[in-house]
């Protein structure tokens, strides 16, 4: 019988870059002609904002954060290492990075042989530094596990699912952000490349009607006014139903599978009702409060409208992870939320263990 772990955690890509920069996107919002210049003022920010921004543009913020994130990460980690997994399922939103105007699924299994990547190189491009003081091109191997890829394929297929699959990186493009920062973050202290265990990404479309009219960046109010928008992605619910559908096939299998949800939660540059400033917090904490309590018909209750309109695209990762542990019966025994105001998104952590079948 097979044993399953669940793991939430964040891909967070300004980790992978100094404490000056981690404020960047908010740096970069504020550049927004089109935001009033009132909500620009930090005199009328909540005080936690005023705060974090502080007289060094969110620096010390940054540093606390990064603390937060790190020591998540190792908790995360530790679980990960007790339980020894075979394989490292990811759930990862793809945000125009392998899949663009040629083919948008909601969901792809991508049971890729080990390959090389370099994922310091988006900050790189910039000139950002990172922490770890590595060379922007720096090569990572993530492993890969193309055979048991073809099983968990053929699982979901049976079970009514339409999930695409891939054997190969198409040429030329880069590879899900959400995926390599989710091994370079869980193996923090050697930058990913002393990570020991195959990873099996499954992308999920989570932007739907964004996902190629942005092309996988930040929008002005400018531009939100003629975009010419996609189809829907998944929704909540099927989200949802994907998990539930491979924790039942993997509990019946021989493997010993992590299944990782790994994103922030609420984005404050997709909430519009915050002038893309801030995340949506309320909402955040809501669904944190239910997961804690395993209140996983809190999170049915979620509507597609409801996830964009608080900018919580991203936790349809999530959405599949409590599917998965629902039909398993299991609570987390171990979460944490870790709010910020001016870095981007609130993060959370949680390790589902006792999964044996």
């Amino acid at each position: 019988m097979g044993e399953i772990l669940g793991l939430g955690l964040t891909h967070y890509p300004p980790l992978a870059v100094t404490d000056e920069h981690m404020a960047d996107i908010l740096r970069l919002t504020l550049s927004d002609p089109d935001i009033p210049a009132e909500q620009k003022d930090p005199a009328n920010w909540p005080e936690r904002m005023r705060a974090d921004w502080g007289d060094d543009g969110g620096t010390a913020a940054a540093a606390r954060h990064r603390a937060e994130l790190v020591a998540g990460m190792a908790r995360c980690r530790e679980a990960l290492d007790a339980f020894e997994p075979d394989v490292v399922l990811v759930w990862g939103d793809d945000q125009y990075e392998t899949f663009r105007e040629e083919v948008v699924p909601s969901f792809c299994l991508m049971a890729y042989e080990d390959m090389e990547i370099r994922p310091l190189e988006p900050a790189g491009s910039r000139g950002v530094p990172n922490p770890w003081g590595r060379p922007a091109d720096m090569p990572m191997l993530m492993r890969g596990a193309p055979d048991i890829g073809r099983e968990v394929a053929a699982h979901l297929l049976d079970a009514g699912f339409d999930i695409a699959y891939s054997y190969r990186k198409p040429d030329g493009v880069p590879f899900p952000h959400a995926m390599a920062n989710t091994q370079l973050y869980l193996d923090y202290d050697h930058a990913g490349t002393e990570f020991p265990y195959p990873v099996l990404p499954m992308a999920v479309n989570c932007y739907g009607r964004h996902v190629i009219a942005r092309k996988g960046g930040i929008a002005k109010f400018a531009d939100i006014a003629a975009e010419r928008l996609d189809p829907p992605g998944p929704t909540p619910a099927r989200c949802y139903a994907l998990g539930a559908a491979l924790a039942s096939a993997l509990r019946d299998g021989p493997h010993r599978v992590a299944l990782v949800a790994s994103s922030s939660w609420s984005h404050a540059f997709l909430v519009d009702d915050n002038w893309h400033l801030r995340p949506d917090t309320a909402s955040d904490r809501a669904l944190y409060e239910s997961l804690a309590a395993g209140d996983y018909e809190a999170w049915l209750k979620t509507s597609a409208d409801d996830i964009v309109r608080s900018g919580q695209q991203e936790m349809l990762l999530w959405f599949c992870l409590a599917g998965a542990m629902a039909e398993l019966g299991h609570k987390p025994t171990w979460s944490t939320f870790v709010e910020t105001e001016v870095l981007n998104s609130n993060k959370c952590f949680a390790v589902f263990e006792g999964n044996k079948a």
